[in-house]
């Protein structure tokens, strides 16, 4: 177990830590980036990317508590590309996005970007101020769902990405008289067809639509305009394609272990383990994220919809 002394470790261990994402992932330090990872199943685990030409070896990272895992590389760059290289005591290599990336690989690539949080400058304060001091509970809602992807898109077919999104939806929203939007999952996912749904990157605005600040311009945007943004949000399951938290570290990890729990057999998908504490600091870290760095004003919990696509291992 962690020291108290390293309060951000000692809570994520605890299960309460709601900020984890700003301990664990990859990090600025310096000239180059700090990376930590929780695999308490793996016998030895490394960094591969852009940085070092993707040779693992060059990064292996020291396990500084009950299954994380910490390394410190020097020069990395905002898009760098990167993924952890995890080895089982059964002889087993496979590589890993990183959990908590801020950022990823449009699909189909699947591999983490070193990206730190948005440098967005917020303007919304205005808004930030009113929904403090609103009533939440007499006053009225009429919310517009919307799945990015599809509302428009440009006549070859290609999303709009999120600024043109923006100024496209929200002056129809408040002309149409709705208080609120309501995004599908905007969360990385590696298929089209779940509707994002099939969440990989629990801290990642989709890459399809533009970059994290992008995404900070969308909500800002409706906030400006008297706008509330709502996202859909999946912490009941996730897919079990091969570089997500499928089996993260070989075996039961973010899942149940017990086969009887641990599945949905019809949906093709992974149940989180809530009795895991680490698992919950990385759910509530999750919700968490999405309300205090991105401002957005709810949260709507999901199954998820019966749509899984399995991709096969390596980068």
């Amino acid at each position: 177990m962690a020291k108290k002394e390293n309060v951000p470790l000692y809570l994520f261990h605890e299960g309460t830590n709601a900020k984890a994402y700003e301990y664990l992932g990859s990090h600025q330090s310096g000239e180059g980036a700090v990376f930590r990872v929780w695999a308490p199943n793996a016998q030895w685990v490394g960094v591969a990317g852009d940085f070092n030409s993707w040779q693992a070896g060059e990064a292996p990272m020291r396990k500084i508590s009950d299954g994380v895992w910490e390394c410190k590389v020097d020069k990395v760059s905002r898009y760098d590309a990167y993924k952890y290289l995890i080895s089982t005591a059964d002889g087993r290599s496979f590589y890993k996005a990183d959990p908590y990336a801020f950022h990823a690989e449009t699909r189909p690539g699947t591999a983490s970007k070193f990206y730190e949080l948005p440098e967005f400058k917020w303007t919304d304060s205005a808004w930030l101020k009113k929904r403090r001091e609103k009533d939440i509970y007499s006053s009225p809602v009429n919310i517009y769902e919307v799945h990015a992807g599809s509302w428009q898109t440009y006549p070859d077919g290609n999303n709009l990405p999120y600024r043109e999104l923006a100024d496209r939806l929200i002056p129809y929203v408040k002309d149409m008289g709705y208080t609120h939007i309501e995004l599908l999952p905007i969360m990385e996912h590696p298929f089209d067809g779940s509707w994002g749904y099939q969440v990989t990157g629990y801290f990642a605005p989709t890459s399809r639509y533009g970059t994290p600040e992008d995404f900070a311009y969308l909500v800002n945007a409706a906030h400006r305009a008297g706008i509330g943004v709502i996202l859909d949000w999946v912490p009941a399951h996730f897919p079990k394609d091969a570089f997500g938290l499928y089996e993260f570290d070989g075996g039961a990890c973010y899942e149940y272990s017990d086969p009887r729990k641990g599945e949905h057999y019809q949906w093709g998908t992974k149940v989180f383990d809530y009795g895991r504490s680490e698992v919950r600091s990385f759910l509530i870290s999750s919700a968490m994220f999405w309300l205090d760095k991105y401002h957005v004003d709810g949260l709507r919990f999901q199954r998820g919809t019966p749509v899984c696509i399995n991709q096969p291992q390596g980068r």
